[in-house]
């Protein structure tokens, strides 16, 4: 999520500065004073975040939606009905009938390709999620850099695939701006986009700081979760991933609350950050978030209820991690543990004990 606004002329410039320093891309991809928090690494580490994937309700209508967002749909993949022992042992879903599509988007810090599989589940039990809030815990939200947000929203809404949460159903401006361009929308099944206007870098001008570059492209993956400091100690303490020093203070106002479409919402946003993947040198964004004045269930997902959601982290020495794991409690989720797919990759799916978010962990065979 882009910073919001604050009370009076000074917190805006404030909330202007930490908009267009933090949250825009830039190459570098990480953030001025950023520690490490990794877990030790003398055996088990997760050397990139991979992708990310939803559960949907209609795979053609989303293969669909996500194209209109600027996904690719990457050939080579069978999208029919099928039993796939390996996949519903790794996703605890045995028994079912399953269809998926993978796709991708580049990143705008590396450039590099990322990936979204949407799957499809029939033959068991499953509950829809699409009802929950954009503040309920466990839902997450990619964020989208486009050229053209307004030319976007005219499209989706033309196509019958607009379904926006911001105010007025229209792009909202960011801090410092007049025009609107940025808003958050939802998939066919509730989940959640943001989407923000690509805009060039401006130097500093009239007490305003300058801001870098946001060219088009995956910007950032976020979690909504109950509590910040559990979150950081499982993604940052046993998972690696990297957050500021500093604390991330309270927030609130028009700006938070319209870009969500919520009222009088107080949350806190850490920007927490691993490699891509596909360029461990390129650093993007797991963001935490923390609602203050949101209930604090968690909906009981199943990794096959549509709605749900997951990341996939690739790592060296899948097993040893898995122990530290187990040992510190998370649950390993994959009926019997790790299994091995038929390209030789060796996966496994725990829960954080958070907010239980799914994380398929993964290593691809040594060449």
């Amino acid at each position: 999520m882009r910073k919001p606004w604050r009370n009076g002329f000074e917190e805006l410039l404030v909330a202007a500065a930490a908009c267009v320093l933090l949250c825009m891309a830039n190459p570098a991809g990480g953030r001025a004073g950023e520690t490490s928090s990794v877990a030790k690494a003398e055996k088990g580490k997760v050397i990139g975040l991979a992708f990310d994937a939803r559960v949907v309700s209609n795979l053609d209508r989303s293969v669909a939606f996500y194209k209109a967002l600027g996904f690719t749909a990457l050939p080579g993949v069978n999208s029919e009905w099928r039993v796939a022992p390996v996949m519903n042992r790794l996703h605890s879903t045995v028994g079912a009938e399953s269809r998926m599509a993978k796709l991708a988007i580049n990143t705008n810090i590396s450039g590099k390709p990322f990936t979204l599989y949407l799957r499809q589940y029939r033959g068991i039990p499953q509950k829809n999620w699409s009802h929950l809030r954009v503040w309920n815990p466990p839902s997450s939200h990619i964020d989208l850099t486009v050229p053209d947000a307004d030319a976007l929203w005219a499209r989706l809404k033309f196509a019958h695939m607009l379904w926006p949460l911001t105010w007025g159903g229209a792009l909202i401006p960011l801090p410092g701006e007049t025009k609107g361009s940025m808003g958050y929308i939802v998939d066919p099944d509730g989940m959640d986009v943001e989407i923000v206007n690509q805009s060039a870098a401006r130097p500093p001008a009239g007490g305003r700081p300058g801001s870098p570059a946001n060219p088009p492209g995956l910007n950032h993956l976020g979690l909504v979760v109950i509590s910040t400091d559990q979150a950081k100690a499982f993604y940052g303490g046993l998972l690696g991933e990297q957050f500021p020093d500093e604390p991330y203070k309270w927030l609130s106002g028009d700006f938070m609350d319209a870009a969500v479409g919520g009222h009088g919402n107080i949350l806190r946003i850490t920007y927490g950050t691993w490699p891509e993947a596909a360029d461990p040198s390129a650093r993007m964004r797991y963001e935490i978030i923390e609602y203050k004045n949101q209930g604090k269930t968690i909906a009981p997902f199943r990794m096959s209820d549509v709605a749900a959601n997951s990341i996939g982290l690739q790592v060296e020495g899948l097993d040893a991690l898995l122990a530290r794991l187990k040992a510190a409690g998370p649950p390993v989720y994959s009926t019997g543990g790790i299994v091995r797919l038929s390209d030789g990759t060796r996966a496994v799916v725990v829960r954080d004990p958070d907010t239980h978010a799914f994380i398929e962990l993964f290593e691809t065979p040594k060449k």
